[in-house]
Formats: C-alpha cells, sequence, structure tokens
C-alpha cells in the first residue's frame, strides 16, 4: 500500500474542541497538519489555564499549513454555519470534519438534574449533528468528504457517567444513518472510540478498567499487561487514517482505538 494514500495534501479540515492544551482535539489538528491539511480549529473556550485555541492554530502553521482559530459553540446552528462560512471564505472548502468536542460528567443516574442531562445531550450528540449536517452542505456540493464523530467506551461498558454515555450511544446511531444518507455523494462518516487517554479530562468512569479487578486474578493479570494509558496522538493517527484515501471503503464504521479495554 501507498504510503501517499494517508497524505491529507491539499485538504481543509475543522477540528471541533481544539483549545484544549493536552487534547485529542489538538492532537488531531496537528496531526491533520503533518499530513498536509490546512486546519480550521474552533472551540468555546479560547484561553485558561488548560485551554488556548490561537496556540493550536500556531502549532499547524509551524508545520507550514494554513489555520484559523475560531470561538464557536457547536451546540448552536448559527455559530457552526457562521463557523463554515468563515472556512470557506478563508481557506476554500472543507474536506475532512472531526467531531472532537465533548462535556463530561460523572453524576450517578438518580441524582443527574435536568440541566446536567440537557448539556451532556447539546455538547456530546447534538452538536456532532448539527456540524455533520452544515459542513455536509459543502461536502455535497463537492462530492467528497470524510467526517469523524467521537464515541467513548462509555457508549459500551456502563461506568460512572451515565447521560454522558447515553449520549455517546446516540453517535454511533447518528454516525451510522449519516453515513447512509450522505454515501451517495462520496462523503463517509465513521467514529472513533478512544479508550484511556492522558488529557486535562478525567478518565471515562468505565469501572471494568478503572477499578482493580477484585477476586478475578486472570483478570488483574491481563489488565496489567494493557497499556495504562494513550497519548492523545495515538488516537489522531486514527482520525487521520480515516480522513484520508488510505481507508476510502470505510463508512459507517466506529474503530476502536481503546488499547485493548473491550478485550476485559
Amino acid at each position: 500500500m501507498a504510503l501517499s494514500k494517508f497524505s491529507l495534501e491539499g485538504r481543509v479540515a475543522i477540528v471541533t474542541g481544539a483549545g484544549g492544551t493536552k487534547g485529542i482535539g489538538r492532537a488531531t489538528a496537528v496531526a491533520f497538519a503533518e499530513a498536509g491539511a490546512d486546519v480550521a480549529v474552533c472551540d468555546i473556550n479560547v484561553k485558561g489555564e488548560t485551554f488556548d485555541l490561537e496556540d493550536t492554530a500556531e502549532e499547524v502553521r509551524k508545520r507550514g499549513r494554513r489555520s484559523l482559530a475560531v470561538q464557536a459553540d457547536v451546540t448552536k446552528e448559527s455559530d457552526v454555519a457562521a463557523l463554515v462560512k468563515e472556512v470557506v471564505k478563508e481557506l476554500n472548502t472543507v474536506d475532512i470534519l472531526a467531531n472532537v468536542a465533548g462535556y463530561f460528567v460523572v453524576v450517578p443516574f438518580q441524582e443527574l438534574n435536568r440541566e446536567q442531562w440537557d448539556k451532556a445531550m447539546d455538547i456530546n450528540l447534538r452538536s456532532q449533528f448539527i456540524c455533520c449536517q452544515e459542513v455536509s452542505k459543502v461536502m455535497i456540493e463537492q462530492k467528497r468528504g470524510s467526517i469523524i464523530n467521537w464515541v467513548s467506551l462509555s457508549a459500551y461498558k456502563l461506568g460512572s457517567a451515565s447521560a454522558y454515555g447515553i449520549a455517546k450511544i446516540g453517535t454511533i446511531a447518528l454516525t451510522a444513518w449519516a453515513a447512509r444518507e450522505l454515501a451517495p455523494y462520496n462523503i463517509r462518516v465513521n467514529g472513533v472510540t478512544p479508550g484511556n487517554v492522558n488529557t486535562d479530562l478525567i478518565a471515562h468512569g468505565i469501572s471494568s478498567f478503572n477499578r482493580p479487578a477484585q477476586g478475578k486474578p486472570e483478570q488483574a493479570a491481563r489488565m496489567a499487561q494493557m497499556p495504562k494509558a494513550a497519548d492523545p496522538s495515538d488516537i489522531a493517527d486514527v482520525a487521520v487514517f480515516l480522513a484520508s484515501d488510505a481507508s476510502r471503503i470505510i463508512t459507517g464504521q466506529v474503530i476502536m482505538a481503546d488499547g485493548g479495554i473491550m478485550l476485559m
């Protein structure tokens, strides 16, 4: 297989949730740039103790690519429409969308209030729907594109983040429906499910991974052999694959990048 298939040369990407200084969004933006893409980065958080959106854009530029840093609330249709309009104006098009923005809350199901539930649904599911729908308008016109949604192991294993996990189950369905309806336009839609990743966010509350396997020595032995945590760049590499022609026959799939956690 030619390595050129992994190239993103001449393409334009949007990465949401890219403001975190140690986050997967930032790593994904940098990886896209290293593969040859121009990258627009957005986040609701622009500057703070663990956020620096402009610095993410600067990391893209250091790799010889064009970049925009746009503050946007991806749960709002107006913000997303303005984001896409600016990217098309400044960078000419959109070929790739990485829906990384997310919100994690650890609250037992019986204690969840409506505000927490709505916020989890809005940021983790509704935002991906809005971004997919708005960006696909541009992709439909050019009859090409790759959309990558972020899922979570919380959609597969019950942990301590019920609303988050339920929303992420929705992203799996969203990925499949969007993939089917956009396929005639040569637009691929896939998902990536990270495992335990070293970011500023807390671990995803997966009980079978985060707690000792009490009374199960064979499971404890397997856990001891598992990678402790991935680097954000490990997940970004999967995104590059899904954005590139190397995955041109893959759509409607969710790639498990969990270091083997689901095997336990």
